[in-house]
């Protein structure tokens, strides 16, 4: 028998299948709230991974994204994100990707995030490490912040109440830089292969993370809440690191929530032109 990750894999890599299908038939996009994307290749790759989990595990429950959920007292649950990067995916921006993760008795056990757009497979099991494309992979071993760089991703909803801008401004302000992707799960993988050193966001749901969060610890890397606390699904921040930039991170943050932030950010009316 197939083992989960590797079953994973496949319904992961026949998803992205169907979403370049549909990307090559040219699609548009509605909106399911304010600046919150959907396709119909959200919907069609969902339908397909929620058809074959249910094939492959029908006592297994499903959290997906798009609603096609399936409750279970089994101790097992997929969490789905069928487009991860809708946005990008609608613009022709290509950085998207298909993640499953599964967990059993509130444990992550399996993980994979596809990036179909480089036929990248990141995947990791409970114990059993992280590889890409079937070689192992761990963290970067950048130890100062001056060194770093980062990522993180902004919310499409309540823009207006997100404080992250003056996380990433101090960020940006001391390491090699801050990149925005806009793709939480390709973001967590690459910290996993060492390609970026850290990723924070807030408010993430189970979908964006679950798979990115085991393929980041089998690689060696921390995840945490943003204060330092245990980090869980229902997390409402998520800082993840190497390891080795992690208490440097959250002593940065600490200054950051108590408005003591040490680079202030310009006033726009003080630009002087060169």
């Amino acid at each position: 028998m197939k083992s989960y990750v590797e079953t994973a894999g496949e319904i992961a890599r026949e998803a992205a299948a169907i979403i370049e299908r549909m990307r090559l038939e040219g699609i548009g996009y509605e909106l399911k709230g304010e600046n919150d994307l959907v396709t119909k290749a959200d919907r069609a790759s969902e339908v397909h991974i929620a058809a074959r989990l249910r094939a492959a595990y029908p006592t297994h429950a499903i959290v997906a994204e798009e609603g096609n959920n399936t409750e279970s007292q089994s101790g097992f649950v997929w969490y789905v994100d069928p487009l991860d990067g809708t946005t990008n995916f609608a613009h022709g921006f290509p950085v998207y990707n298909t993640t499953l993760a599964l967990e059993k008795d509130g444990e992550l056990i399996a993980g994979v995030v596809y990036d179909g757009t480089r036929d990248e497979m990141f995947m990791a099991e409970k114990s059993g490490g992280a590889y890409l494309n079937g070689s192992r992979i761990s963290v970067s071993k950048a130890n100062r912040l001056e060194d770093a760089l980062f990522a993180t991703g902004f919310p499409s909803r309540r823009r207006h109440q997100n404080i992250n801008i003056h996380f990433y401004y101090q960020l940006a302000m001391i390491t090699h830089g801050v990149r925005r992707a806009g793709a939480a799960a390709i973001d967590l993988a690459y910290v996993a292969c060492g390609r970026l050193d850290g990723f924070w966001e807030f408010a993430l749901n189970s979908w964006d993370m679950a798979a990115g969060k085991l393929i980041l610890e089998e690689a060696g890397g921390i995840a945490t809440d943003m204060h330092g606390g245990p980090h869980s699904l229902t997390s409402q921040t998520l800082l993840a690191t190497n390891g080795h930039i992690h208490a440097p991170t959250l002593e940065l943050f600490a200054d950051v929530f108590t408005d003591r932030s040490p680079f202030a950010i310009p006033q726009v009316s003080h630009y002087q032109p060169d």
